[in-house]
């Protein structure tokens, strides 16, 4: 793979709302045949890396700093039998050859090839955003050389003017922070059926300790315990009359409608944040009555609401012990 070095701009950003422009460019009617090919550039400071990481996450192939003099030699790579994934490309002021002009010549040559889908795609922002954002991290602008900041990126506008007006598509991130690029970059080139969210409902106890990694946990220990009745101890939340005597507790139907409403409400905004792993456990004492069947009540209750959980339980197998459930908490 041919690739240069990768230099990165910190982006400090501020305010989650900004103007965006779209401007989308013709497709033919053999579109899904074609290889989508995407250029990134602008601003140094505006977001280039971290639209590209974003690209990267949604599934596509990255590279970064690319000697874009090279592109032909790049997409003429003998490509396998199947449409190979999309190809996202960034390059800036720094990446060596580089000349608004020569570019713009050299796209417009690619975009009459039948077999690409090219799009290039400017982030621009303010000066005196870009000017904050090199002060917060003390960044020397590359076309400044012992000039302030202002002066690079004075240079580096008038350089890429050419570039900006002939970009399909362009994006000003002099009002974003870096969760807001990542949400505009998601919605343009999220593949059509969307993200995929992976769900797990665990259930565990807290006596053989916490989970290593959950998003979210909610301790059962506040319901009546199981435990306790001599006939349901050997038996755990999988089994019908445990599940009974939990539901009789006055605790049990409002905690319910509370918690699995919560996580239907917080699971399409982790999936909007483009949060890939969510892991929602359930404690009890020991793991093996409370907990469990709470996660299978959710479990279902999320399946109803279109989710499809994997459900774990961690110490359902582990025996019944009066000393781990002798604590404060029973």
């Amino acid at each position: 793979m041919l690739q240069g070095d990768n230099v990165h701009v910190t982006l400090p950003f501020v305010a989650p709302h900004a103007h965006v422009i779209y401007a989308m460019s013709n497709e033919s009617a053999t579109a899904d045949q074609r290889q989508r090919l995407l250029l990134v550039t602008g601003l140094l400071g505006a977001g280039k890396t971290t639209a590209l990481k974003v690209l990267e996450d949604l599934g596509w192939e990255t590279i970064d700093n690319f000697p874009i003099r090279l592109l032909d030699r790049l997409i003429d790579v003998p490509k396998p039998a199947t449409l190979p994934a999309p190809l996202a490309i960034g390059f800036d002021c720094r990446t060596r050859g580089f000349n608004p002009r020569a570019i713009i010549a050299q796209v417009k040559a690619l975009s009459e090839r039948r077999d690409l889908e090219l799009t290039t795609l400017f982030l621009d922002c303010s000066s005196a955003e870009l000017e904050r954002r090199y002060n917060e991290t003390r960044r020397r602008h590359p076309l400044a050389a012992d000039m302030p900041a202002t002066a690079g990126i004075r240079a580096e506008r008038e350089l890429l003017e050419p570039l900006r007006r002939w970009a399909d598509l362009l994006t000003d991130t002099s009002q974003f922070n870096a969760n807001a690029l990542q949400q505009v970059v998601r919605e343009r080139f999220a593949p059509d059926e969307g993200h995929e969210l992976t769900l797990t409902i665990s259930s565990f106890g807290f006596a053989r300790g916490m989970p290593p990694v959950a998003d979210l946990v909610f301790d059962m220990r506040f319901l009546d315990n199981p435990h306790w009745a001599d006939d349901l101890r050997e038996q755990t939340g999988l089994d019908p009359a445990v599940g009974d005597y939990i539901r009789q507790d006055p605790a049990f139907a409002e905690a319910f409608e509370r918690i699995s409403g919560l996580i239907t409400m917080l699971l399409p905004r982790y999936r909007a944040q483009g949060k890939a792993y969510v892991h929602v456990a359930f404690g009890c004492t020991g793991g093996r009555h409370r907990s469990v069947f709470m996660a299978e009540q959710v479990a279902l209750a999320l399946r109803q609401s279109g989710f499809s959980p994997t459900l774990l339980h961690r110490n359902l197998g582990s025996r019944a012990a009066d000393l781990l459930e002798g604590g404060h908490f029973r």
